[in-house]
């Protein structure tokens, strides 16, 4: 039995795109003469599709192309994921499912057991999980088919009283198949070699995983498709954040690869995250119908990571840059953020903001009067510069690049409507101490990024001779206790008990807290670690904890 693992880049709601791309694999395999072809998980829809899971026209669409793909099912199987009516009526009006279609019919469909409703995931929303399911049978083999989260109640990863695979009788099966919707974080990867390695060899069974590869909004699926022989061993490995269609014979109880992929070391985590935020930028325009992009560029490290990853996203020519000096702004700045877009081979512009500065200082005058300039001032520079930026994408149909680290937006050093706004967030995920990291990583071939901005002092140049450090730690201690609060939920007491001084714990917990209204405000910002602001991390604005 040959057997094509299809790694395709969906775009949710977009049918007719998603069913021309299966269509056209289902071709490809057919050339290659394969008896079973696997799409991942929700193919049909692209995922996540939340709400539009609510609207019955976005549903008959669904079941149309499930209709049309399996008219193309002559000569090959097809295993697609897709949402499946729930006509019992109990529970939720949907599954998450499995189509087996074979010989121009849905032949069975199975239905998804554990709904993760963690970090990102919202499936109990939309979806009853399933009751019953069963092997499929197909040339003389028992097939186990799984979705996603099925297979990840394994070893330490088990969390769920349910384990879909002895219900559906996995033991008894000869190929254990996964179609999931898996998407990127740092160390995701070698959790999920972890999941699959263990289930195959717990199983004794060969084992398919057909995953996503793509950006949809603010996650990134990195795809990493795979087959594992019987002992959990890689036996295929399709490449992370590119499409992409392999191939593995099926014959004597072994998976072999019938395609050239190489089996390779996994990246290194800056690879990875490079490489995500790349794939991310590109989708998000892609996928929405925009080319340009704009960015402020203030001289400093963030904006400028963000202009290299624009540029290798969407191309130099596609990114305009404005350079916005004020009264406070060092010559350097504007001198390096002309050698980095100079050696990019992008355009910019140098709009200096004293006069508008100027005339917002006298416009205000009289309501100021008997009052000191103070933080006030300061985010009027940034506000001035917001608008700016974003009457340039009211014009010229680009979308602002927001360039806040996570760093900032944890503990609110940033300005709402002005440093904070833009279409999307690049590096949201980012904590400042891996902001350097990436450049470092950028820049370990050749200096893309000048050396000088990766040197000086960060510094928001709004007062003179700021520096971030006048109002924040230094980001190596900021950045750890940062991560034991949001990453790792640790309670003050226990960071406190790492050796942290008590008066800092308490000011960065309260500065975590008592800005959650700025989150709420910001782009969507990119995934790339395992606890991103946004849905993954929903707290409460109007609350008092550790403030």
């Amino acid at each position: 039995m040959k057997i094509a693992l299809a790694q395709i880049n969906y775009h949710t709601g977009n049918f007719d795109d998603n069913t021309q791309q299966i269509l056209a694999h289902i071709s490809a395999a057919k050339i290659e003469k394969a008896d079973l072809i696997v799409f991942a998980e929700l193919a049909i829809t692209g995922y996540p599709p939340r709400d539009f899971l609510e609207f019955e026209h976005f549903l008959q669409l669904s079941d149309d192309a499930i209709h049309t793909i399996a008219k193309a099912a002559h000569g090959l199987a097809v295993i697609v994921g897709a949402p499946a009516r729930n006509l019992s009526g109990e529970g939720k009006p949907l599954f998450n499912a499995a189509y087996f279609l074979e010989h121009g019919e849905v032949k069975q469909v199975i239905a998804k057991t554990l709904l993760p409703t963690y970090d990102v995931f919202d499936e109990y929303r939309y979806f009853e999980p399933a009751t019953a399911n069963a092997l499929v049978q197909f040339q003389g083999k028992k097939l186990a088919i799984t979705i996603c989260e099925d297979l990840w109640n394994v070893g330490h990863h088990a969390k769920y009283k349910r384990n879909p695979l002895q219900e559906i009788g996995a033991e008894q099966a000869d190929l254990i198949i996964n179609i999931a919707a898996s998407p990127f974080s740092v160390g995701q990867d070698a959790e999920r070699n972890y999941v699959l390695g263990e289930t195959a060899n717990t199983y004794q069974k060969p084992l398919l995983y057909v995953n996503h590869v793509g950006a949809q909004t603010e996650l990134v699926f990195d795809g990493a498709s795979t087959a594992r022989n019987a002992q959990g061993e890689v036996v295929l490995q399709l490449p992370n954040f590119e499409p992409a269609l392999g191939f593995v014979h099926f014959d004597a109880g072994e998976l072999k690869a019938a395609s050239d992929f190489a089996i390779r070391q996994p990246p290194v985590a800056m690879q990875l995250i490079h490489d995500a935020l790349v794939l991310g930028i590109r989708d998000y325009f892609r996928k929405l119908g925009f080319k340009k992009a704009i960015i402020g560029l203030s001289g400093g490290i963030d904006s400028a990571l963000v202009t290299v990853l624009a540029a290798r996203a969407l191309g130099s020519e596609n990114v305009h840059t404005l350079l916005m000096p004020s009264r406070y702004s060092s010559n350097h700045s504007v001198d390096d953020s002309v050698a980095l877009v100079t050696k990019l081979g992008m355009s910019y512009e140098i709009v200096p903001i004293e006069k508008v500065f100027t005339a917002y200082e006298d416009t205000l005058r009289s309501a100021f009067t008997g009052t000191k300039p103070d933080i006030t001032e300061e985010n009027l520079q940034s506000r001035i510069r917001g608008m700016l930026l974003m009457a340039h994408t009211n014009k010229f149909g680009s979308i602002l690049l927001n360039t806040s680290n996570k760093s900032e937006l944890a503990v609110g050093y940033g300005t709402l409507y002005g440093d904070m706004c833009g279409g999307l967030s690049v590096i949201g995920d980012l904590y400042k101490t891996e902001v350097f990291a990436l450049c470092d990583f950028i820049n370990r071939q050749e200096e893309v990024i000048p050396i000088n901005i990766l040197t000086k002092p960060p510094s928001a140049e709004l007062r003179p001779d700021q520096k971030d450090s006048d109002s924040l730690p230094e980001y190596q201690i900021l950045d750890r206790l940062l991560f034991h609060y949001i990453e790792e939920r640790q309670a003050p007491a226990a960071i406190r008990a790492m050796g942290y001084d008590e008066a800092l714990v308490n000011k960065v917990m309260r500065l975590v807290n008592i800005n959650e209204y700025k989150r709420h405000q910001t782009p969507p910002i990119l995934r790339v670690s395992n606890k991103a602001f946004g849905m993954g991390r929903r707290l409460p604005i109007v609350a008092r904890y550790l403030n």
